[in-house]
């Protein structure tokens, strides 16, 4: 399917203006219209960075590595799609962040996406896609996101699954934060992950404070980091933190099933 290209150049021109409409979601009624247009059925899980992931159950060796879940719908999916350029990026104008990698997208509906947005690829490239996402710095999230169908003009949304990988400072979803609370629990962490900070090391240092938390969920709390619950998993402070004072921690083995079984239960590839 082809479609103006002008739907694009708008929808970056919108971008810088996201805060605003997250903000109206806080309006009782116009909350719920914005609910229904933008994010119906949406279920999105952050999969944190792995750097210093501290298993605290079984052997590290014996237990499946968080980026594992994405790999899962990448191997079981017939279609996949890459972009040729990240949008949050690309509108943002980030300067620390490669603008080419852009989103994976998986499912049927990705045959209805214009081709001059991407490319099909194979499990391979894909993966191999993935990879380099990773290395870079970039957090991986995945879900329903009804936004992708829309600016994609893709239909059903539910064949559609996005693998975004997110860069700090561009992400969508820095807007978290202003959402209304019934959209915000759309968008969570992945199941059994904690970030806990030890308040015997850490210095106060603020360094995990300073523009590393897309959703603002971590600062200083009588000279300690310490984490709200709008924590998302990403991982970024721990990799951060000089000291080693931030963990990741995964509480329950059988996290990777849940996480496959939350998504696939919006999802169908």
């Amino acid at each position: 399917m082809v479609f103006p290209l002008w739907v694009i150049r708008l929808t970056m021109r919108l971008f810088p203006k996201r805060f605003t409409i997250a903000r109206m979601s806080r309006i009782p009624l116009v909350g719920r219209v914005i609910d229904w247009a933008l994010f119906k059925d949406d279920r999105l899980l952050f999969i944190p960075k792995t750097v210093e992931l501290d298993v605290r159950l079984g052997e590290p060796e014996s237990m499946v590595l968080p980026y594992r879940v994405a790999e899962h719908f990448v191997n079981a999916s017939e279609y996949l799609w890459v972009m040729n350029f990240c949008i949050c990026r690309a509108s943002n104008g980030c300067k620390d962040y490669p603008h080419e990698l852009g989103c994976l997208f998986l499912g049927e509906a990705t045959q209805r996406i214009d081709p001059r947005l991407g490319r099909r690829v194979t499990r391979e490239e894909a993966l191999e896609h993935l990879r380099r996402c990773r290395e870079v710095g970039l957090v991986h999230l995945v879900g329903r996101n009804k936004l992708d169908s829309l600016w994609l003009d893709v239909r059903p949304g539910e064949k559609l699954l996005t693998i975004c990988s997110c860069c700090p400072c561009c992400c969508l979803w820095k807007v978290i934060p202003d959402l209304s609370p019934m959209i915000r629990q759309k968008i969570t962490k992945m199941p059994g992950v904690e970030v806990s900070v030890d308040r015997l090391k850490c210095a106060g240092c603020g360094g995990c404070t300073r523009g590393i938390c897309f959703v603002d969920a971590i600062s200083l709390k009588h000279g300690k980091a310490e984490i709200s619950d709008e924590c998302r998993g990403c991982g970024r402070c721990a990799e951060v933190c000089p000291l080693g004072a931030i963990s990741i921690s995964i509480s329950d083995k059988k996290y990777m099933d849940d996480a496959i079984r939350r998504i696939s239960s919006c999802v169908d590839l």
